[in-house]
């Protein structure tokens, strides 16, 4: 096959007119394509009165590819072959492997030995997707927060309750085997050629729900309610573990384990450093959700073009590195979104964003977000960056009533220092509401300066984005792990062999793709062991 890149196509332009542009870089008859396939698409709007799509397609031909490129002689042209990826396959293990954790880390962790027939044991301490819908709505509405199941606990990990977004920086090729699987699962088919797929909410619950049965079918089991107590070890290595299960305490023998619990598993982070495991804190961020109007991001992203229906809603992504050094930056951008509770602690605020497919809410919302690090903790000790989250969620619980409503404040407000008496034209999407305040009362000082500064001199890229109107909702914490478990080359803790640090919450991922494909890494390793 034949990869040819940078295409550009109208927005208006559909697959017969990728035909004939492809035939033409080509210098062929378009009959002379057998087979095209889209495999990148992309918007380009960095000339606002001349908004199009990139695109990159592979395509079989009816003639010879080396007398083809010979003609062409276009550098963008190449010999490509399809990826593939090939499962491991070797004898069952006499032990079965565990699974700690079902976000994508731990789901294709899960996956993958189960495809390579070594029925693993998955183990997650929140409920099914089909309950765990049930009791985040319940709580969105006004209900009780469940501690075990809820935006950061239960099957599908806290990705769930997001945008799906699948973007990723990531080079490495097993992505496309994550991608493959989710759309074999059920998620649109078009995340396989979008620079930024996504599957959104709404689709998302179904994805897990299959990749879960597909899990069983092949011999693996999946536990839910069944929470991670202790790591067992004999002469210094891993030999079992204990979880408190539905029916009470369970013990099962193993000889591995991947530990893929996520950023907010905060008493199981004590557990295994309590066990012995060698961890250290990390560097993540804090700060805020920020809200805009949808459509005024639509028309600073691609003016007179917005609103076509090709495009959809605009994203964006924005960073500064501020005079004082710390680094702001958008984080988890929901076009057309809401921004949601994300609590998994008692007396404790902690926001999200996420979006559905369609993408067709009125606001647009992201994380604003302040880089902090061990050096912000006044202590070195490994747990430190939790005790600093816990501290911010209690403080934004408090200031908004301790009710679980969210403290909010009017950008312009913000900026002014004043706390806010009214919204103005961005009306907030919270649930299960907000409280107008002033967000200096629970942020740190050195948190609100950057966001101030940052704020300001991302209005100059992304014009509007310190539109007086536009909201900030407290507290966006839960960014990425505060802590990483360390491992060595084989993966395997530098510790306690046998135990597999893996995925977002050990600190070695940071999205839904990069955190599968550690997962997918981890199951190789024991595989070759």
């Amino acid at each position: 096959m034949l990869k040819i890149s940078e295409i550009v196509l109208p927005l208006d332009g559909g697959e017969e007119q990728l035909r004939r542009l492809a035939a033409k870089r080509l210098k062929v008859a378009p009959e002379k394509i057998i087979k095209l396939e889209l495999v990148k698409k992309s918007v380009d709007a960095r000339k606002k009165n001349d908004v199009h799509f990139m695109c990159a397609v592979e395509v079989e031909l009816d003639l010879p590819e080396k007398k083809v490129l010979a003609k062409c002689r276009d550098p963008k042209i190449k010999q490509s072959s399809p990826y593939q990826y090939q499962i491991p396959r070797c004898a069952p293990r006499p032990l079965r492997p565990i699974v700690v954790g079902f976000g994508p880390a731990g789901m294709f962790a899960g996956l993958l030995l189960a495809q390579a027939g070594q029925r693993p044991i998955v183990l997650e301490r929140g409920a099914c997707v089909e309950e765990r819908e049930k009791d985040v709505n319940a709580f969105w509405s006004g209900g009780k927060l469940d501690v075990e199941s809820n935006v950061q606990f239960g099957e599908g990990g806290a990705g769930t309750f997001s945008d799906g977004k699948l973007n990723t920086g990531t080079k490495d090729p097993r992505s496309a085997k994550v991608l493959h699987e989710l759309v074999d699962a059920g998620a649109p088919a078009e995340i396989l050629y979008q620079a930024k797929p996504h599957i959104g909410t709404d689709k998302l619950p179904g994805v897990v729900r299959t990749i879960r049965e597909k899990i069983r079918s092949l011999g693996g089991e999946v536990h839910f309610h069944t929470r991670l107590t202790e790591l067992l070890i004999r002469q210094e290595k891993l030999c079992g573990v204990r979880a408190q299960g539905p029916q009470g305490m369970v013990e099962w023998e193993t000889d591995c384990v991947v530990l893929a619990i996520g950023h907010s598993a905060r008493d199981t982070f004590k557990m295994v450093y309590d066990t012995g495991v060698t961890m250290e804190p990390k560097p993540f961020s804090v700060g805020v959700r920020i809200e805009h109007l949808q459509s005024r991001i639509d028309a600073a992203q691609y003016g007179k073009f917005a609103g076509h229906p090709a495009l959809g809603a605009a994203d964006y992504r924005l960073a500064e590195h501020l005079p004082n050094g710390r680094g702001v930056y958008t984080f988890c951008m929901c076009p057309g979104g809401s921004v949601v509770a994300a609590a998994s602690e008692d007396g404790m605020v902690v926001t999200n964003g996420m979006s559905c497919f369609a993408r067709d809410g009125v606001n647009a919302n992201s994380a604003l977000l302040v880089g902090i690090g061990p050096e912000d903790f006044g202590s070195d000790h490994p747990l430190v960056g939790i005790r600093f989250q816990r501290e911010l969620e209690r403080r934004a619980f408090a200031l908004a009533g301790a009710s679980y409503r969210a403290p909010a404040q009017r950008v312009g407000d913000f900026l002014h220092n004043i706390p806010s008496a009214a919204f103005g034209e961005v009306q907030p999407t919270y649930r299960p509401g907000v409280q107008l305040c002033n967000l200096a009362d629970c942020l740190p000082d050195f948190v609100v300066e950057s966001l101030r500064q940052g704020i300001l001199r991302m209005d100059r890229k992304l014009s509007g984005f310190a539109h007086p109107d536009s909201l900030l909702t407290g507290t966006e914490t839960r960014s990425s792990s505060p802590v990483r478990i360390l491992r060595g080359t084989d993966l395997q803790s530098v510790s306690l062999p046998g135990l597999y640090p893996c995925g977002e919450g050990a600190g070695y991922a940071g999205g839904i793709v990069s955190a599968a494909v550690d997962g997918l890494r981890c199951a190789e390793r024991i595989l070759e062991y």
